[in-house]
């Protein structure tokens, strides 16, 4: 049995327990025979994409939510395991906590800026949007020919379609936190 059989087996089986869900209900919903939804939690079977389509509409699930690994309930990401991104000679990084997945739309970054570090924004997607906060320091965000200045504590919220700059105004390193929502 191919991974994406086992895979598929499991989340059927979870889905129909979490559920309640007899197999017997679980073939009037899909109008897969009980004797075949039997054999895919067994990991007995190769379902076509049409059966595994009949199940996910039946069952009122995604597709993907069937074949893919489940994810877990909670997941620590230490900054170690996080490879940062440098720009302006090293003065401006990016930690990519939880980057933009199917299913998701949105992104999430811790950025270090040092004293006077700066970056320069290509516009992102028509109605993508930015939510910065800021936990030390100051910074200041150039939107067109617009300034903010965000000091610790502070936040934003700007819509990222448009060129945007990123300048540590301050005396100190700015900690932030940046969110990234595509529409």
């Amino acid at each position: 049995m191919d991974n994406i059989n086992v895979v598929l087996a499991k989340n059927l089986k979870l889905l129909r327990e979490k559920e309640k869900l007899s197999l017997d209900k679980v073939a009037e919903l899909t109008g897969v025979s009980k004797t075949m939804l039997g054999q895919i939690e067994r990991g007995e079977s190769n379902p076509t994409i049409n059966t595994v389509w009949k199940i996910a509409n039946g069952l009122k699930v995604s597709f993907t939510s069937l074949i893919h690994d489940l994810q877990p309930d909670a997941v620590v990401v230490p900054k170690s395991a996080i490879r940062a991104l440098h720009e302006d000679n090293g003065s401006y990084r990016i930690y990519p906590f939880f980057p933009f997945e199917d299913g998701r739309r949105f992104e999430v970054y811790t950025i270090e800026i040092d004293k006077g570090g700066y970056l320069s924004a290509n516009p992102h997607q028509p109605g993508t949007e930015e939510f910065i906060t800021v936990f030390d320091g100051e910074l200041t965000v150039r939107i067109d020919n617009a300034e903010y200045t965000v000091k610790a504590g502070d936040a934003i919220r700007f819509k990222a379609d448009k060129p945007h700059d990123y300048h540590n105004s301050g005396s100190v390193m700015t900690r932030m936190s940046m969110v990234i929502h595509y529409a």
